[in-house]
């Protein structure tokens, strides 16, 4: 066999292929971070209801998702609505309300969504005295740089703010946290709880393959240019 490869092209294509391979070893490295996660989460989420002071105890990463229990009463008078859009892409609002536990730690619930036509606080039967809650532990992601700016004199944001929520309101929160409400029935249907969505999408084995996949079409290449150039033959 004899072989006159070209210098230049020689050194782009080992940095280069190097580069794609890296590219596909990595995605391979989010695969295995990426299903530790969605194993993790489903575990979660079909693990018994914990206490707030549990919950209180464990690390960010081990508390997110979990479902837990509360039992105090709603302060009503200080409800929030976050905006956003159900899967037909009508108007539908989040109702944030903060939640004092009978220890006096006050947390965010998220009870669910309504329909514009239920914006208004009296057109819902409020959930008064005692309650329990059972939601799951979510760490909302912060308003990004495109979200609109809150209302704040209605009560309507775009995001769960809640360093902006709790300010508004006057409200000290025992955790930068959200509790999803359930999907038990509150008075009169609304709102809907419920709302939580797992949903974490896994494209790294495709994306880990398109990259093995490009680096074997540079090498592919590479020797059918230096085949084509007389530079690279079987036989002397």
């Amino acid at each position: 066999m004899t072989f006159r490869p070209y210098p230049g092209f020689t050194i782009a294509t080992i940095i280069l292929t190097g580069f794609l391979v890296w590219l596909g070893v990595w995605q391979l490295q989010r695969l295995a971070w990426k299903q530790n996660l969605i194993a993790t989460v489903a575990g979660h989420m079909a693990a018994a209801p914990i206490s707030l002071d549990e919950a209180l105890k464990l690390s960010e990463d081990d508390v997110q998702y979990r479902k837990l229990t509360l039992s105090g009463h709603f302060d009503n008078s200080k409800e929030a609505y976050v905006f956003t859009t159900n899967a037909g892409g009508e108007a539908v609002y989040h109702v944030l309300t903060p939640f004092i536990t009978d220890n006096g730690r006050t947390l965010m619930v998220d009870r669910g969504s309504i329909p514009q036509s239920k914006l208004a606080p009296q057109s819902r039967q409020k959930v008064e005295g005692p309650a329990q809650v059972t939601g799951v532990w979510r760490v909302p992601d912060p308003p990004g740089f495109f979200t609109p700016k809150a209302d704040a004199q209605k009560h309507i944001w775009y995001a769960r703010d809640l360093a902006g929520i709790a300010a508004a309101d006057g409200v000290t929160l025992a955790a930068p946290v959200v509790i999803e409400a359930g999907n038990a029935a509150n008075p009169g249907g609304f709102p809907q709880g419920g709302q939580t969505v797992v949903d974490f999408p896994n494209s790294h084995l495709q994306y880990a393959i398109t990259w093995f996949g490009l680096a074997a079409g540079l090498i592919g290449v590479y020797l059918a240019y230096h085949i084509s150039k007389g530079r690279l033959a079987l036989k002397p």
